[in-house]
């Protein structure tokens, strides 16, 4: 069986918050690298956050979209009920980190979150939904990344450069980076896609990879922001394994979700 390192909350639960999380107070471990990417900053890109959790456990990425909005993904704020059917977690029990390139430093805010909000109608990274939308107790002084347009296709056309961004894995079996990474992949058309990666949806998917592999977000990357052309397009959901050949990441198509992104930028 693949290892899917995105496949769903309870798997990014059991390799993060028990094998790989990285708290404020990690050391460094494994190459300093997202998975074939470079050293980024938040000077330059400080839309980008860091999930937490009330201790201080490093488990997911998000964006800020407005001053007390983060987009992130549904997987990284559920949990599945024992009746069945998800439910959001407390937004008691999360936090953001913003401003801060190092998550080992005290650079940057930590914030808390006064609510959550995730697409009622997601139940797994395979049949897509997978956004959702936090509202942060307070502002943060940090600049915003626009969304993309509802409808807009020129983002997600095959060979169109992205890039992805987080503080996840920097290979299959490897540690969480300390520091903020980024990746630059093109995006794979619908069709490749469809053929390479079996649950893949286009309505609601975009893939995007080399197809030797070697470039890729990973585990820990979730609900971290996918950029072109300076606009959030997407949303790091799943994918089997790390930066495999003929495996490339998969991504919420966020065009296909704008309107009810915004509805809740909005509350």
């Amino acid at each position: 069986m693949p290892f899917h390192v995105r496949r769903s909350a309870a798997v990014l639960a059991s390799l993060l918050l028990c094998a790989g999380v990285v708290p404020a107070h990690a050391s460094p471990g494994g190459s300093p690298r997202i998975v074939g990417g470079d050293e980024a900053s938040t000077t330059t890109t400080p839309w980008v956050v860091a999930l937490t959790t009330s201790a201080g456990a490093f488990f997911c990425g998000g964006t800020l979209v407005a001053p007390t909005k983060v987009v992130t993904a549904a997987h990284c704020v559920t949990q599945a009920l024992a009746t069945g059917g998800m439910t959001t977690k407390a937004p008691s029990s999360l936090r953001i980190v913003a401003g801060r390139t190092d998550l080992r430093t005290k650079d940057g805010l930590q914030v808390r979150i006064s609510s959550v909000w995730a697409d009622p109608d997601f139940r797994d990274v395979g049949t897509g939904h997978d956004v959702a939308v936090l509202t942060l107790a307070r502002t943060v002084p940090y600049r915003t990344l626009p969304l993309v347009a509802a409808g807009d296709t020129s983002a997600y056309a095959a060979g169109v450069m992205a890039t992805v961004l987080g503080w996840g894995r920097v290979g299959e079996n490897a540690a969480p980076s300390p520091t903020l990474q980024s990746v630059q992949v093109p995006v794979v058309a619908d069709k490749t896609c469809a053929a390479e990666e079996g649950d893949f949806d286009a309505t609601g998917m975009v893939c995007a990879g080399y197809p030797q592999g070697g470039k890729d977000a990973c585990a820990g990357d979730s609900g971290g922001p996918m950029v072109v052309d300076g606009r959030l397009v997407g949303v790091v959901s799943w994918g089997d394994g790390c930066a495999r050949a003929g495996k490339p990441g998969v991504y919420t198509r966020l065009a296909s979700y704008r309107d009810e992104v915004s509805a809740q930028l909005g509350a």
